[in-house]
């Protein structure tokens, strides 16, 4: 029920995006200064990121986390500690424990 919810939302802050009915006003201006479309784009940018922020926290599918030990991302680069890239061999091409330094002579600083 919350995930409905929450794209729910998420369809509404997309929709209400598109706000036609402040495109030919400049007043009146919000704070005695601010352009009242300007204002509604702010508003809608911190709803948005309120937005992304409640489906990370109650979205998040779990099982993307199972594997990961406390303290580690569960998404680790291909090559680091522990990190496997499916369908490459060890040694083949994009394995990062596999490339080496680059002759004497050829690198930066030379």
């Amino acid at each position: 029920m919350r995930n409905w919810l929450l794209a729910g939302v998420a369809a509404a802050l997309w929709l209400l995006h598109q706000d036609f009915w402040f495109w030919n006003a400049a007043r009146p201006l919000v704070f005695g200064f601010l352009p009242v479309g300007l204002f509604y784009h702010a508003a809608h940018s911190l709803a948005a990121a309120a937005l992304m922020w409640a489906l990370v926290r109650f979205a998040w599918p779990a099982h993307l986390e199972a594997g990961a030990e406390p303290g580690e991302a569960a998404s680790a680069p291909p090559g680091a500690a522990g990190g496997v890239r499916r369908g490459v061999p060890p040694g083949g091409p994009g394995d990062a424990a596999a490339v080496s330094d680059p002759p004497a002579g050829t690198g930066e600083g030379a």
